[in-house]
Order: C-alpha cells, then sequence, then structure tokens
C-alpha cells in the first residue's frame, strides 16, 4: 500500500470513527481497523482503496456465530435477505457451526460526519433487530 492510499484510508476511518461516537463507544485495532459492538452485535468497519478517488468504508456485523445448522435459520436468513436496504445478509459454515453476518460496503468520502453517523447506524441497528429476530441466534 501506498502512502497516499495509507492516508485515505485512514482519514476515512477516522471520519467514520468520529461519526459513530456520537452513538458507540468504537475501538481503534492495531491494523487501523474499527471495532465496536450494539445489542450485543460485533462490529467491524475497515477502509479499502479500490482506485484513484474510489475508497469504500465495508462494516461487516457479525449477527450469530456458532449456530445450530437449522432448516429454519436458513429459510429466514435468505428470507430477510431480500428484505433488506442497507447490507447483504449471508449465512456462513464453519468447524463449530453456522455464522450469520451484515455486510455493506459503500463509497464514503465526502460524505457528512452526521449523513456517515446516520447511513453507519441504519445498518448496525439492522444487524441488531436481526439477531433478536431470526431464529435460533438468541436462547428461547
Amino acid at each position: 500500500m501506498s502512502a497516499t492510499e495509507a492516508a485515505e484510508t485512514a482519514e476515512l476511518l477516522t471520519q467514520a470513527k468520529d461519526a459513530l461516537e456520537r452513538y458507540l463507544e468504537v475501538r481503534v485495532d492495531d491494523d487501523g481497523a474499527l471495532t465496536f459492538s450494539h445489542g450485543g452485535v460485533p462490529c467491524v468497519i475497515q477502509a479499502t482503496r479500490l482506485g484513484e478517488g474510489l475508497t469504500v468504508l465495508t462494516l461487516t456485523c457479525v449477527v450469530g456465530w456458532d449456530l445450530a445448522d437449522a432448516p429454519e435459520l436458513s429459510i429466514a436468513v435468505a428470507e430477510r435477505a431480500g428484505q433488506g436496504l442497507f447490507g447483504t445478509l449471508g449465512v456462513g459454515h464453519s468447524d463449530n457451526g453456522v455464522d450469520v453476518t451484515l455486510r455493506y460496503a459503500f463509497p464514503a468520502a465526502g460524505l457528512d460526519p452526521a449523513a456517515l453517523g446516520t447511513l453507519l447506524m441504519l445498518v448496525v441497528s439492522t444487524a441488531s433487530q436481526l439477531r433478536t429476530e431470526l431464529p435460533g441466534i438468541l436462547p428461547e
């Protein structure tokens, strides 16, 4: 990564941190990624420069992890995936079970801090809502 790319991604992450800190406690990891939690949902934001003038933020929220591989969860995720405006809902399989994530990537350069915070919180609050609504994520 060039110095210019590093500066662009660092600046965008700083803007995202400032925007989110209006709502949440945000930590900066050693690699510069932002981590935080909302409603029991751990989230991470990373920045990537795809090309000159195109740096994107990627927000990943882990809605549930190490879950039982139940058909009703997969069906509910598939149904909800088509209803969302902000983010891609997905199921991943691991040795420990099923993980459900909500991911959203967008070009964020130039967004007003209030608009950036609102956009990020729309995704994060959706992830928190999904955590309570999807079957098998929270104990009955």
